[in-house]
């Protein structure tokens, strides 16, 4: 059971209101927006009208037995070289469905917000995500995304900063 789930009393399905609940708790400024399924990183930076630059792609990792998040920008793919330099490993794999499902139980498959921490995972950003002042990214519904500071992000997540793209 993830951190974020205790939070919220053991709601089954708490949506986007797991995120924003959190968000509001930290007293974080952020705007959640409704819009449109978006179901890849690139539909969400369309139905938002943003660069794609903009929007935090998550994609969940298992290295060395152990799951990390990992938070891109949209149009990036993972270079997985450069990742097993960045974790320190040559035994890295992308997480399967079922075991997206399975780590957040509170979130629609690959709607994951990137809040690692909460789901005591690490989280490793791509350092051109850092390099706007906004970043968006889905509030566990692909009908639902936040927009928040990339600077109140850090603040709460502390990501390790990384070139993996």
């Amino acid at each position: 059971m993830s951190l974020l789930q205790k939070l919220l009393g053991h709601r089954s399905d708490p949506g986007p209101s797991a995120t924003t609940w959190y968000l509001r708790d930290q007293h974080i400024p952020f705007s959640l927006h409704h819009h449109v399924p978006a179901y890849t990183a690139q539909q969400l930076a369309q139905v938002e009208h943003v660069p794609g630059r903009m929007v935090a792609k998550v994609v969940i990792a298992i290295a060395d037995g152990q799951t990390v998040m990992l938070c891109l920008p949209a149009p990036c793919k993972i270079d997985l070289l450069k990742l097993m330099s960045v974790l320190c490993t040559d035994n890295i794999r992308l997480a399967y469905e079922e075991e997206l499902a399975d780590a957040f139980p509170d979130c629609e498959v690959g709607a994951m917000p990137p809040f690692g921490h909460l789901y005591k995972m690490p989280v490793f950003v791509d350092q051109r995500l850092a390099l706007d002042e906004k970043i968006l990214f889905p509030a566990g519904r692909h009908t639902d995304t936040v927009e928040m500071a990339y600077d109140d992000f850090a603040r709460l997540v502390h990501p390790m900063l990384g070139d993996f793209c």
